[in-house]
């Protein structure tokens, strides 16, 4: 990486070294040798990564941050061990690998699911995690294509395919790389700053890269779009930039057809159109016709050139099945549950229900307060774009440690106040260890699971001792 002059080279290090532990730790579970030092290994280095993460994020937050090129070398140099580790934190990679082959088979993912279309004796079929074998594909047809094309080349040969997707979700990252600073460019914020929260972000690393999700290609399209569209949008033009403006909504509504929420996005466009136009009720409504119009336009010819069909629009709510423990409108649901079961009476499902439908209403008034302030000019359309997803997020019915990177990358590139950012790191740092590197695959070991947690907080405490003496410590002569 050359030599280093912000004297933040032994973060860098200790970062890499972190994704090297997590990787080899990760490997050796999946080895016939007793987990628990495999664990340890695997959890310390997700520890040392984050802890690596959060002391540059106090240099960034006070101030005097390394360059973004500098930010960006490091994020290549801690997402190379992740490109060769085995699927991280989740087994949803299969499940892709899955959906492909029954595309590659000529049946329709979106209304069989594994189980039922690739039979027992799958290989694939078998590493499915038991929550999606008998579900539909949740995705788009585009998506639907990458994963037809990724089975057509590897077949069911899991590690070639697994390369391959993990291939599709670095071209997703790229994307978000060169989006990030055009978005600072229009919002003011400093790109040295979006740099380390949002593509360097641990959640961008662990989850993107190592547990190759396929939000990685939904936000690079979302966020490469809206950052083309609001560039033609820009009130500094002298006019709007009508290409500009199409491609950005382009790329927007493919990145809708990989995995359907940063469709959101096209609302924050259509704001913008709205306010060069005027700011009116009318102007509102005609920039909300023509990008719905937009959308079921590309959604209409991709599907028919990839040949995926119409089904995916009845499917695109089979996560909602999940009930996920770290959603809170679920919350309300297991607390109800377990009163319920000192009584006799299952509550759980229910009180769910009603949540969730909570959380749909909270959800829409939430994104119609802020496309109202964003079309009246009291918030700028990136934060708005961070706003609306944070939204999402929030009041969802389901949620992952990776789902908060649909708010954080757009949050990045807006102008916030220190304590803003720092909350969303503090969050992010969070939910990057709140699971450990093979998911639950450990759920049968509690005890396993607690040492290992244990071993690991000792040693990233150590190392967080070490960098913070040395933070302290008068620096030298700059490295060359």
């Amino acid at each position: 990486m050359g030599g280093d002059a912000t004297g933040a080279g032994p973060l860098r290090w200790t970062g890499f070294a972190g994704a090297v532990l997590l990787t080899g730790g990760a490997w050796a579970l999946l080895g016939p040798t007793p987990p628990g030092p495999a664990l340890a290994a695997g959890v310390a280095g997700t520890g040392l990564l984050v802890a690596a993460w959060a002391l540059l994020g106090r240099r960034v937050l006070r101030g005097s941050p390394p360059t973004a090129g500098w930010s960006l070398r490091t994020l290549l140099l801690w997402a190379a061990p992740l490109l060769v580790a085995p699927p991280l934190f989740s087994r949803d990679v299969y499940s892709y690998l899955a959906q492909g082959e029954i595309a590659h088979r000529g049946l329709d993912p979106h209304l069989v699911g594994p189980r039922a279309a690739l039979g027992t004796g799958s290989g694939i079929g078998a590493l499915v995690d038991g929550y999606w074998l008998d579900t539909p594909s949740p995705y788009g047809p585009l998506f639907t294509t990458v994963a037809r094309a990724v089975a057509a080349v590897a077949g069911e040969g899991p590690v070639a395919g697994v390369a391959l997707h993990r291939l599709a979700a670095v071209a997703g990252l790229v994307l978000v790389v060169v989006a990030v600073p055009r978005l600072c460019a229009l919002s003011g914020a400093p790109p040295a700053v979006a740099m380390w929260l949002g593509p360097g972000n641990p959640l961008v690393l662990l989850h993107l890269v190592g547990g190759v999700h396929n939000d990685a290609l939904m936000l690079g399209l979302g966020l490469a779009g809206t950052a083309l569209a609001l560039q033609a949008l820009d009130a500094d033009r002298e006019r709007i930039g009508p290409v500009r403006l199409g491609a950005g909504v382009l790329l927007v509504s493919l990145g809708a057809l990989v995995k359907l929420p940063v469709l959101a996005a096209l609302a924050v466009v259509g704001t913008a159109l709205a306010r060069r136009r005027g700011g009116t009720p009318m102007a509102f409504l005609a920039a909300g016709l023509a990008a719905t119009v937009a959308f079921a336009v590309v959604a209409a010819v991709t599907s028919v050139l990839t040949g995926a069909g119409s089904g995916w629009i009845g499917s695109v709510g089979t996560p909602g099945m999940l009930w996920s423990w770290m959603a809170p409108t679920n919350w309300a649901g297991f607390a109800a549950g377990g009163i319920g079961a000192l009584a006799g009476a299952d509550l759980t499902g229910p009180v769910i229900a009603a949540g969730r439908a909570v959380g749909t209403v909270l959800t829409v008034a939430g994104i119609a307060f802020v496309l109202h302030r964003q079309l009246r000019g009291r918030i700028e359309p990136v934060p708005a774009c961070g706003a609306v997803f944070g939204l999402i997020v929030l009041f969802g019915p389901v949620l992952h440690p990776w789902y908060l990177l649909w708010a954080v990358l757009p949050l990045a590139a807006s102008p916030l106040t220190t304590r803003a950012r720092a909350g969303v790191a503090v969050l992010s740092g969070v939910f990057a260890v709140l699971l450990p590197p093979l998911a639950g695959d450990h759920g049968d070991r509690p005890g396993t699971l607690v040492a290992a947690y244990a071993t690991a907080a000792l040693v990233t405490g150590l190392a967080l001792a070490v960098l913070l003496r040395r933070e302290r410590t008068p620096a030298g002569p700059a490295a060359a």
